[in-house]
């Protein structure tokens, strides 16, 4: 085979290949395909390296400022930053698409509303990734707004981010937006109608937030429905941990129409106990366990003094075993361990005073008093066997 005839082939070859690489294929050419899809590979390949060289320049240029919240929002916008190179690369693909189509009526109009509605996505996914940070800004106002209330706020902003950038891709396909919230109007009064234990559950949460009840980490009692701790205070429900870790999710309703005992903001525990001693305790030993047991709690340096508080150590009543002190006083913590050891004491030291005293506690009793003189009536014997069969 000469060099003519070999080339002459090359040439065929050649010619075969173009006319492959020039075929339609939907209306676009395989070799604008293959170009196409080669960007937007490209696009894929180098988005993660490529928007971590733009997060990196900007947390450089963050770092420079004295505040954080810039640093905060870089990092917010770590992942819409990685649809950039994608949005680049399909931008591209597209018009080298176009550039090869029989028809470019849809790279005009079709695609270029696809570009139109990843930007839309990545600026409203940044946006909604920066509320975050950006709400440490209202950390300021915590005394308004308790932490409860921004985090709501956070929620809040971010489905509403999330719903009018829907509505802007829905704008960009020009698709009407007013239509479909009609119909959404329409819906909900069909779906309110069924869920109002959903709205008055979160109107109740609203009253929570705004009467701030309690917050998270705080120990509450609502009687004959939970007692834990506050971990979450949802839309609908609470989430209180009994101190069995058993987690109660209680409708916010429970705890807006009960009444609600928030034990982490006492200022002081309290102690009262009936304390009850032997009917034949003379008038001078109830005197003197009375002045000392008042004097324990009143000179001792972890319980609170009046006139902060009340504190009584007094003969109370008559029960029917007992003549019965009441004492009623406060100690300064309100760490439940301390308090029990601080009962405890008090305890071992009321025994004391009260056998120092000569005298004891008192128990339920019955006694039974027989008055002398009394003629006492002796029920007559059994006959015996003998004088049974002698009368036989």
């Amino acid at each position: 085979m000469d060099e003519n005839t070999v080339m002459s082939d090359l040439e065929r070859f050649w010619g075969l290949f173009m006319e492959v690489w020039n075929t339609s294929f939907l209306g676009v050419s395989v070799g604008h395909g293959v170009g196409a899809l080669l960007v937007l590979l490209i696009g894929f390949v180098f988005r993660s390296g490529l928007a971590k060289l733009i997060v990196r320049r900007l947390k450089a240029w963050a770092e420079k400022t004295e505040n954080q919240i810039d640093d905060a929002v870089v990092s917010a916008l770590a992942g819409p930053l990685k649809l950039v190179p994608v949005i680049i690369s399909l931008f591209f693909a597209l018009r080298i698409l176009q550039a090869g189509a029989e028809d470019q009526g849809f790279f005009i109009g079709d695609g270029a509303n696809i570009v139109r509605s990843m930007i839309v996505i990545a600026i409203f996914w940044a946006l909604h990734n920066a509320v975050d940070p950006v709400m440490h800004l209202l950390r300021a106002l915590k005394n308004a707004l308790t932490p409860v209330m921004l985090d709501w706020l956070t929620k809040a902003l971010r489905i509403i981010f999330i719903i009018v950038g829907a509505a802007a891709v829905l704008q960009v396909w020009n698709i009407p937006v007013g239509p479909i919230i009609a119909g959404f109007g329409l819906f909900g009064v069909a779906v309110g109608l069924g869920a109002q234990d959903l709205f008055r559950n979160l109107i109740a949460g609203i009253l929570i937030l705004a009467e701030k009840r309690f917050v998270p980490g705080e120990w509450i009692k609502v009687d004959g429905v939970v007692e834990g701790t506050v971990e979450e205070i949802n839309f609908r429900s609470t989430l209180v941990r009994r101190f069995d870790k058993g987690p109660v999710y209680v409708p916010n309703s429970k705890l807006s129409d009960n009444a609600v005992t928030n034990f982490s903001r006492m200022t002081h525990r309290r102690t009262y106990w009936i304390i009850g001693v032997r009917y034949d305790t003379r008038v001078e030993q109830l005197q003197e366990i009375r002045d000392k047991v008042l004097d324990y709690v009143l000179t001792h340096p972890e319980y609170a003094k009046p006139p902060e508080v009340s504190t009584f150590m007094r003969v109370d009543r008559f029960s029917a075993s007992s003549i019965d002190f009441m004492l009623y006083c406060f100690t300064k913590t309100t760490n439940w361990g301390e308090w029990l050891r601080l009962k405890e004491d008090l305890a071992f030291k009321i025994k004391t005073i009260v056998e120092e005293a000569g005298t004891d506690f008192a128990f339920p009793s019955s006694s039974v008093y027989l008055e002398t003189g009394a003629e006492m009536f002796t029920p007559p014997a059994e006959p015996s066997k003998s004088d049974t069969s002698r009368a036989e």
